[in-house]
């Protein structure tokens, strides 16, 4: 009864281990055996929790290892590829940017207003090129991200920023070169220094507060084996976010160059038609008397000038056309008066263009020399952005066909690859589309290797 059982007058309890304590004074229990059998109980119960303890913290690792981690049977030869491609993006995207703002700095034909928006898109992609691309690289060699849930994050806020502040740049690009041929007056308001500086500004915050918000969104993403947002977690904002920079942002670039060519069509042919009356009065284009700068807006440089833009001079020349007209026929008139024969002369049939019209022919842009670097210009910042349209198109279109991932893994990687090449690919532009900067590359490499030329000279020499 109540845990024991009656022996004769004492009543005795079952303890652990067979050991039984009598509570009459004649039996008594082993205290020794009691106390041994205690500790190989908590011994025990020490094992087990320790057994717990060792089960949850490897399942806790094999956790992160699936979260960090892209491997994948299809994907490990493919890797080797990848890595190779992602080492010659970030070489040449580090060197190509990095010559490019040096060359900006050291060169002052190439301190430009419109060049300022070439660095700052040279910026943007050194970012990519010195931090990010290393990582993926190493993410790549690995199959699985190595550096921690937090650099995942920030890995891809800094991803998003850079390809934000892209696409703006980008945007003012094409703007400002419509301004060029269209509006020269909204351009020097809108595209002074300080509005430059302003603008700049404007698009790293912009960037910064678009992608700043997803910071807990940010996760590892096996596809591409890299950090972006989570495709569901962070909707609308996130397809919000991608409409308005990706489509948006790079339709309105495509306008405005589609509207550049235009104006400059209708100049031309506008050019062509006035020429014959303005043969014996043109005079020599500014290429030969100044040489022209193909690398966008006049510096401010004593001895340097703009292809694209006409000079204040220019501007009042162009202001004087309809009255030249004007005085040409007074002139024409009174030779009539004086000489009967010149009645039967047949009258100049040219129309006098329109002010806007004569403002873009007789400014540096409409001769033959200068308007050939205006388009030239032009052309490279329009491949420019095709060369990113084509990075990030073919991503974009299969993220949004294959919304179950059911496409095969090395397809996410290779798309997701291409996009690298946007970061390094603007600097081998500029050097065989501009000859400014293809100048200021090819001193600064000569610079660059004087050192070494001079030491293998001295080695020769012994």
């Amino acid at each position: 009864m109540g845990g024991g059982r009656e022996l004769g007058q004492s009543r005795i309890f079952e303890q652990p281990g067979g050991c039984t304590t009598d509570v009459t004074p004649a039996g008594k229990c082993d205290i020794q055996s009691l106390r041994s059998v205690k500790r190989t109980t908590n011994a025990h119960r020490r094992i087990e929790r320790q057994e717990v303890d060792r089960m949850l913290m490897n399942h806790t690792n094999q956790t992160e290892d699936d979260l960090f981690s892209c491997y994948s049977p299809s994907v490990v030869s493919y890797r080797y590829f990848a890595v190779l491609w992602g080492c010659a993006v970030t070489i040449t995207g580090t060197v190509g940017n990095l010559m490019t703002i040096l060359a900006f700095a050291l060169d002052p034909r190439l301190r430009t207003r419109f060049n300022v928006l070439i660095i700052n898109l040279a910026i943007a992609d050194l970012l990519y090129c010195t931090i990010l691309q290393p990582i993926s690289v190493d993410s790549y060699l690995h199959l699985r991200w190595r550096s921690g849930e937090l650099w995942c994050t920030l890995f891809g806020l800094l991803l998003f920023l850079s390809n934000a502040v892209s696409i703006i740049t980008l945007c003012l690009v094409a703007v400002s070169r419509y301004l060029l041929v269209a509006k020269r007056t909204v351009f020097d308001r809108v595209f002074s220094d300080r509005g430059l500086m302003l603008l700049l500004a404007s698009a790293w915050a912009l960037g910064l507060a678009s992608f700043g918000p997803l910071w807990s969104v940010y996760v590892f993403v096996p596809q591409v084996c890299t950090c972006s947002f989570h495709r569901t977690r962070g909707r609308p904002y996130t397809t919000i976010l991608l409409f308005f920079y990706f489509f948006v942002g790079l339709t309105c670039v495509g306008v405005f160059y589609l509207l550049i060519y235009k104006r400059v069509q209708i100049a031309s042919q506008a050019l062509l038609r006035y020429r014959p009356s303005r043969r014996s009065s043109r005079r020599k284009p500014a290429s030969s008397v100044q040489g022209t700068d193909d690398s966008g807006v006049e510096s401010g440089m004593a001895n340097t000038c703009s292809c694209e833009i006409s000079s204040q001079a220019d501007l009042t020349q162009s202001k004087d056309v309809i009255p030249y007209k004007m005085v040409n026929q007074s002139t024409q008139s009174s030779a009539t008066s004086s000489n009967p024969s010149a009645v039967n002369r047949p009258p100049d049939l040219t129309p006098a263009p329109t002010s806007s019209t004569a403002a873009a022919l007789t400014s540096p842009s409409a001769t033959s020399g200068d308007d050939g670097e205006f388009k030239r210009v032009t052309r490279m910042c329009f491949i420019v952005f095709l060369c990113f349209v084509c990075c990030f198109v073919p991503f974009m279109l299969l993220n949004i066909a294959d919304k179950h991932n059911r496409a095969p893994q090395v397809l996410h990687m290779f798309c997701a690859n291409l996009t690298w090449l946007n970061s390094c690919i603007n600097p081998v532009l500029y050097a065989v589309m501009n000859r400014q900067f293809r100048q200021a590359y090819h001193l600064l490499l000569t610079r660059a290797a004087v050192p070494f030329t001079s030491l293998w000279t001295r080695m020769i020499s012994f």
